[in-house]
């Protein structure tokens, strides 16, 4: 992207331009989105009040018909004669059941009307009953009918001759008409199936659905699926409550979200419950979300022709010009460009002019200061030290430690010596792994004694590891020159530095390990991350005393390959474990050669 607008001012413009028209188009096609969805669920949310209010409105009807037709019955002479009888008449019973009949006639939500005795005589109900596990309220409240009039069961089954089925109960004591004194009970069942049918075709939207509850928010009526007399926190566990006669309430997250409406029927306490999934204003709002889209898409493309031809229109001036430089051969003198306008491209031809006989001067100046330097440069090196000058200088340094028998200096310049012949070394880069482990040592002695006691190195490698197999040298060194500075010098008390090396037939692997005080998580995914960077031409800032870790990384992966690069693992306090892998090199004659020379 960076490469795409830096090659050209119209990329620069063009972008510039469009965005600054797209974000006030997106922005306002987002704003009317919004708008949208927020319209269609209040929508969704009236739309399912209205239909709740309908299935009230029926229910309503439908309770106030079956509780005047049972206080219709309890005043009923033939029901009281009845009840009163001390024995059941033929003609009586079959009198009330005509009746019955004639009065549940038309009325298909009313499945039995029975007529109880309290003593031996026999129930009487338009429909034969064959049995029920209706269980009336007054078994478990003995005293229920004293204070209130009737009492609503829940769903529970019947059976007659024309089958079995699911109905609800309106249970009412009847009492005589002169003495005010009980005498018997009626029962109308409602045929929940009914009501069950009238529920499911009042449908929310096109996957919402209507449950119906009693008081104690038990399930009488609902989709197929829906088991009655659970409570619907078997299904929605957690729902809140219903607070007040009617609202709605959000239930659920994200694809599960589910809006939930109510409306409490004040005549039995019964609550209407319309559920509609979310999923539902998704649907509605994909067609707003693809309306908008397609006008913020045409809008979009009028201003991209449109900004695209206004650039245009500028920036061809400037286009030439830029042709006209590119085209131009740097080692010859710049030529002047002519001038077809005022305006400001016109201007800036001008100045260009101006400046291109200063910038062949300053041109002829700059070659003649670089041949100056190269001068200064080669006198520089023909004064530097001779390194065999060096060696002999130190060497006779070593003797006259040896002869005032200073057993530590003669040591220190010894090992400085050998370091320094090694690191020259005429260029060469390969060497054993024993020489290379010999110059850790000579830099390990030098150390040992400007730190005495505060550190001891450790070289478990096999023998036939470093006579026979070859490698990068001064790699070693580095690592544990870092491993000495950065962990072991920082901590208390004495340290140890290790190095391991072991074959096989992936290569030769190393590792330098210390028990310094390691490095933070945050310090070292930082060094992982420079160590993952390929190497490139930018100097590397080699650590104080060594090349340091990068350099060491660095000459790997161009010699050995991206898989040879150094892996570090460190625990803050315990110390850090540097590991790298070469490939076992082909010991050609040539390699064996350079390495006899050190």
């Amino acid at each position: 992207m960076e490469k795409w607008l830096g090659r050209s001012l119209k990329h620069k413009l063009s972008l510039l331009i469009i965005l600054a028209t797209l974000v006030p188009l997106l922005f306002l096609g987002f704003f009317s989105y919004n708008i949208a969805a927020g319209l269609t669920e209040e929508k969704a949310k009236i739309s399912g009040m209205n239909t709740l209010r309908q299935l009230e409105a029926y229910l309503a009807t439908m309770v106030k018909d079956v509780e005047n037709m049972s206080l219709f019955l309890i005043g009923h002479n033939g029901v009281q004669d009845y009840l009163k009888s001390p024995e059941g008449d033929f003609f009586q019973q079959t009198s009330i059941i005509n009746f019955l009949t004639n009065l549940a006639f038309s009325k298909d939500y009313i499945a039995n009307i029975i007529i109880e005795p309290l003593g031996a005589k026999p129930p009487i109900s338009h429909k034969s009953l064959v049995g029920s596990d209706f269980t009336d309220i007054t078994q478990t409240f003995p005293d229920y009918y004293e204070q209130q009039p009737k009492w609503w069961s829940s769903v529970h089954k019947q059976w007659t001759f024309d089958g079995v089925r699911e109905v609800i109960t309106l249970a009412r004591p009847i009492r005589s008409t002169d003495k005010y004194k009980l005498i018997g009970k009626e029962q109308i069942n409602l045929d929940q199936a009914v009501i069950a049918q009238q529920i499911r075709q009042s449908v929310l939207e096109k996957s919402g659905f209507v449950l119906l509850l009693d008081e104690r928010n038990r399930i009488l009526a609902g989709p197929p699926d829906w088991e009655t007399n659970l409570p619907i926190s078997d299904y929605y566990p957690d729902i809140g409550p219903f607070e007040g006669v009617s609202g709605f309430m959000d239930y659920g997250e994200g694809a599960e979200k589910k809006t939930i409406l109510y409306k409490t029927m004040s005549s039995v306490n019964w609550k209407l419950v319309g559920i509609i999934p979310s999923e539902e204003y998704r649907s509605q709002n994909r067609y707003f979300l693809t309306l908008t889209a397609v006008a913020v898409s045409v809008a979009i493309l009028f201003v991209i022709i449109f900004v695209l031809v206004l650039i245009q229109k500028i920036t061809k001036p400037l286009s030439a010009l830029a042709k006209f430089l590119k085209n131009s051969s740097p080692d010859e003198p710049m030529p002047a460009i002519p001038v077809k306008s005022i305006d400001e491209v016109g201007q800036l031809i001008v100045s260009y002019n101006k400046l291109s006989s200063r910038i062949v001067k300053l041109t002829d100046e700059v070659k003649w200061n670089e041949s100056l330097k190269k001068e200064a440069d080669m006198q520089a090196l023909q004064i530097q030290i001779n390194p065999h000058f060096l060696y002999n200088t130190l060497s006779s340094i070593h003797w006259l430690a040896l002869m005032n028998g200073d057993a530590k200096i003669a040591e220190m310049v010894g090992s400085l010596s050998d370091f320094l012949r090694f690191s020259l070394n005429d260029g060469q880069e390969y060497c054993s792994i024993e020489q290379e482990i010999m110059h850790v040592k000579n830099y390990v002695s030098i150390q040992s004694i400007r730190y005495p006691d505060k550190f001891e190195l450790q070289v478990n490698v096999d023998a036939t590891i470093q006579e026979k197999q070859f490698m990068l040298k001064l790699l070693l060194q580095p690592l544990v020159e870092n491993a000495m500075l950065h962990g072991i010098l920082k901590r208390d008390g004495q340290g140890c530095i290790t190095i391991y090396a072991d074959s096989d037939d992936q290569g030769i692997h190393f590792t330098v390990a210390d028990n310094g005080i390691g490095m933070t998580q945050e310090r070292l995914n930082w060094l992982r991350t420079q160590l993952s960077e390929y190497p490139t031409h930018e100097k590397a800032n080699s650590t104080k005393g060594g090349y340091g870790l990068r350099n060491v990384n660095n000459r790997l992966v161009l010699h050995y390959g991206k898989e040879a690069g150094l892996r570090v693992d460190s625990t803050e306090g315990k110390g850090t474990r540097i590991m790298f892998t070469i490939p076992i090199p082909v010991q050609s004659s040539e390699t064996t050669d350079s390495t006899q020379v050190m």
